[in-house]
C-alpha cells in the first residue's frame, strides 16, 4: 500500500516538473534606464491609428490617463494637450508624434511622453461568433534625453467583460443568428470603448512582470 502511494506521488512530482520546466520563462524589462530618468510627469500622446475604425484614437486615449495616475505618475490633462496641438495646426497623431522631444519638454513640462499605437479595435466578426478586440503597444520616452524607458503592450476581448449576447437553442443557424447581434450590440453600446479601458489598465499598470515602474505619487515608490 506504502508503494503504491510512493508511486503515485512520484508520478505526480514527476509530471509537475516536466510541466513547471516547460513553462516559458518570463523575462523582466531593463529598468536601469527607467530608473536613471525617474519621471514624475508623463505626457499622453494621441495613439496612431492602425485599424480601420477611425474612432480608435480618441477611444484609447480616453482611457490611458486612469491607470498612468494609479501607478503613482502626475499625466498633463489630455484637454491641455489636445488644444495645445490644435492651437499649432497639429491634429493628426503621427505628426504630433512626430515633435521632437525637447520641444515636447520645452511646450509641455512634462518629464516623459507616452507613444503609443493602436493595431486592433472594434468588433470583429467570426462567422459563429463576434467579439469587440482592442489591442495597442505604447513606448515611454525621455523627454531630456530621448531614450526609451519601457515598452509594452495590451489586449482585451468583449467577452472578458461578460457582455456577450446569447441566441442559443437554434444550431448553425441560431450561432449565425447570434454573431450578427453580437456585432450590431457591440457597435451599439460602443463597446470598443470599455474594452479599450481594460487594454489600458494592462498595458499602463506599473507592477511585475513587465509593467511600468511606480512612480512618486505611489506608495510603492521605489519598489520594483
Amino acid at each position: 500500500m506504502f508503494k503504491t502511494i510512493s508511486l503515485k506521488l512520484l508520478s505526480v512530482l514527476s509530471i509537475a516538473a516536466l510541466l513547471s520546466a516547460c513553462a516559458p520563462t518570463v523575462t523582466r524589462p531593463d529598468y536601469t534606464a527607467f530608473k536613471k530618468s525617474q519621471p514624475r510627469s508623463i505626457l499622453v500622446l494621441p495613439p496612431i491609428n492602425e485599424t480601420s475604425d477611425v474612432a480608435a484614437t480618441y477611444g484609447m486615449l480616453s482611457q490611458m490617463t486612469l491607470p498612468l495616475a494609479e501607478s503613482g505618475y502626475y499625466v498633463v490633462p489630455v484637454a491641455v494637450m489636445d488644444e495645445t496641438f490644435k492651437q499649432n495646426g497639429l491634429t493628426n497623431a503621427a505628426e504630433i508624434q512626430g515633435v521632437p522631444p525637447a520641444k515636447l519638454r520645452e511646450i509641455f513640462g512634462a518629464d516623459a511622453a507616452l507613444y503609443a499605437k493602436v493595431s486592433q479595435y472594434g468588433s470583429v466578426y467570426q462567422v459563429i461568433d463576434s467579439t469587440t478586440i482592442v489591442t495597442a503597444s505604447a513606448k515611454l520616452v525621455d523627454l531630456k534625453a530621448g531614450d526609451v524607458l519601457w515598452q509594452g503592450t495590451g489586449h482585451a476581448t468583449g467577452k472578458e467583460l461578460g457582455t456577450n449576447v446569447n441566441v442559443g437553442g437554434f444550431g448553425i443557424v441560431g450561432m449565425l443568428v447570434q454573431s450578427a447581434v453580437k456585432q450590431i450590440a457591440h457597435s451599439l453600446t460602443d463597446e470598443a470603448h470599455d474594452v479599450a479601458g481594460l487594454t489600458s489598465r494592462r498595458l499602463l499598470s506599473a507592477g511585475p512582470p513587465n509593467g511600468l515602474l511606480y512612480g512618486p505619487r505611489s506608495p510603492r515608490y521605489g519598489s520594483d
